[in-house]
């Protein structure tokens, strides 16, 4: 298993190294461009030692990158790893467990999030109540204050979707999802009004798999792949437990759940259907 930023330094790492080859450098030749040892190098692209932003900056110089979106983003990675001080979830380092706070980062720097949910709604399309409600369940002996903040946290999230280049947000859910009664049937019913509101915005895309539909895939458990813009090798998966999250970041396992979400689209009601389905559901609550 490993967490949110070794993940981020191997695929930063990794594409360095990519963009060195691509410049026809040697490791000792890149090292003595930039004036370091060549054991520096060597962690940076296997991943084993973190990298500043402006260090990043300097190989991009010398490897001649001029993409900026490519560059901004690999100056991103690395100073999500080291620089949370910059981060609105940084005022509550002290509430929120580094896997949860790796996972926030992820989400910031996507552009593009597939997500399976067999179980809720997803965190990004949760009304205040539903998210408070999710939280006191999971959490039940929390106190209300830090109940609060994570439901605070939940919300703050949100706005990767409001953003002038928002998060493109494809998300499966089992009907289940829509009938749990969370948090009560007024919950219920603001929670499913929100799905329809957000449904129509054209950066979302919400399926439903319906119950007719039997036994599928999703059914082993939700998962969410993260995309990252101009770089593939840079996709992760990320599978939620009750105490921790796996990060999956080899290429057969994204391929695997790449594939897996593809079926389960097929599966699913198409978006206008299943905005009626969502409909239904609400009017006879």
């Amino acid at each position: 298993m490993r967490n949110g930023p070794a993940v981020r330094r191997r695929k930063l790492g990794q594409e360095l190294r990519r963009l060195r080859d691509r410049a026809g450098l040697t490791s000792p030749e890149a090292a003595c461009l930039v004036g370091w040892h060549q054991s520096k190098v060597s962690r940076i692209e296997t991943g084993r030692s973190a990298v500043k932003a402006t260090d990043v900056a300097r190989l991009l110089n010398v490897y001649e990158v001029c993409d900026p979106q490519l560059r901004a983003l690999l100056e991103a990675l690395a100073g999500s790893v080291n620089d949370a001080g910059n981060r609105w979830w940084h005022a509550y380092r002290g509430l929120l467990p580094p896997q949860y706070r790796d996972f926030i980062s992820l989400e910031s720097q996507a552009s593009s999030a597939r997500t399976l949910e067999n179980t809720v709604v997803p965190g990004l399309l949760q009304t205040p109540d539903y998210a408070r409600a999710v939280t006191r369940a999971a959490l039940y002996d929390l106190p209300a204050e830090k109940v609060n903040s994570l439901v605070e946290v939940r919300l703050a999230r949100q706005e990767v979707l409001r953003a002038d280049d928002p998060l493109k947000l494809s998300a499966v859910l089992d009907e289940a999802v829509l009938r749990r009664q969370v948090g009560g049937g007024g919950t219920m019913t603001r929670q499913l009004r929100q799905l329809l509101e957000m449904a129509v915005l054209p950066h979302v895309c919400l399926q439903v798999v319906p119950f007719a539909a039997g036994e599928h895939i999703g059914l082993t458990g939700p998962f969410v792949i993260f995309s990252f813009p101009n770089i593939a090798d840079l996709d992760v998966v990320v599978i939620d437990h009750l105490t921790s999250s796996l990060y999956l970041e080899r290429k057969e396992d994204l391929r695997a759940y790449s594939a897996a979400f593809g079926t389960l689209q097929a599966q699913a009601h198409s978006p206008e259907d299943s905005l009626h389905l969502i409909r239904g559901i609400r009017h006879d609550a």
